[in-house]
């Protein structure tokens, strides 16, 4: 019974680590950025480009925060 609870316990660890991956993060974080210049440089929409700096922003700060994560 011990060894199925230190299994369940090793599981747990493994999934929470696999969202601490420092290259989906980045992925995301890029995507992000990306975004947030698209929304800068559309002529369509005036609220895109009002929420474009914040966009490009949490991007940088979710890249920033993601290259201190394990890789």
């Amino acid at each position: 019974m011990k060894g199925n609870v230190e299994r369940q316990d090793v599981m747990r660890a493994r999934r929470g680590m696999l969202l601490l991956r420092r290259r989906a993060w980045e992925h995301g974080a890029t995507a992000l950025i990306a975004a947030g210049v698209f929304m800068l440089m559309q002529p369509f929409s005036i609220t895109l480009y009002g929420w474009s700096f914040v966009a490009t922003l949490a991007g940088i700060v979710v890249f920033t925060a993601a290259s201190k994560m394990p890789e």
